[in-house]
């Protein structure tokens, strides 16, 4: 995955024609740590490549899609997650939102305990969970929603959110990401 995103940022950077210290400017991350990325070096946190995708205003799988194909199985085993808190959150990309098919899907495992503050996506965007285990409080602004196994929600991502795992066992869900 790190070698993924490397190569699509970098391309992505400079189909823009924007430097290092632009893109630097744009998203929030250091010229330093954008070079790292672009070198395939490191493990950047969701967070980190969220301001970059904002800070290159394209959605956030631009940075993670990978070559197509006809048919394409997707294994979580061979996929490499991206992290938060420390390890606790993980998000898998299943089926980026390459091609501009405006909408992307996610497997996310949190661990107990865990939380993960996301940045706001592009205006306009939507997300859609499903839990499939667990419980989760999601916020969205000033509203808390809670959600069990089998729930559903959808809400505006186009703000600052978060997740936070508060129950007793691995929450694992699906996210559907529309980009408009």
């Amino acid at each position: 995955m790190n070698s993924i995103v490397a190569a699509n940022i970098k391309r992505l950077r400079e189909e823009r024609k924007l430097s290092m210290e632009e893109l630097a400017k744009f998203s929030g991350v250091s010229k330093s740590m954008i070079a790292q990325i672009e070198r395939g070096e490191g493990n950047p946190t969701l967070s980190t490549l969220w301001k970059i995708s904002n800070g290159l205003k394209v959605p956030f799988d631009s940075l993670t899609v990978r070559p197509k194909t006809q048919h394409e199985i997707v294994k979580i085993s061979e996929i490499q997650p991206l992290f938060e808190n420390e390890g606790k959150v993980r998000n898998y990309s299943l089926f980026p939102d390459d091609e501009n098919r405006r909408f992307a899907i996610y497997y996310l495992e949190l661990e107990k305990g865990s939380y993960w503050e996301s940045e706001a996506h592009l205006q306009g965007t939507t997300e859609f969970i499903t839990l499939f285990s667990g419980i989760v409080k999601i916020k969205v602004k000033d509203k808390h929603f809670i959600i069990q196994k089998g729930d559903s929600l959808r809400f505006n991502a186009d703000a600052v959110h978060s997740y936070q795992n508060i129950g007793d066992e691995m929450a694992m869900m699906h996210m559907t990401i529309y980009n408009p």
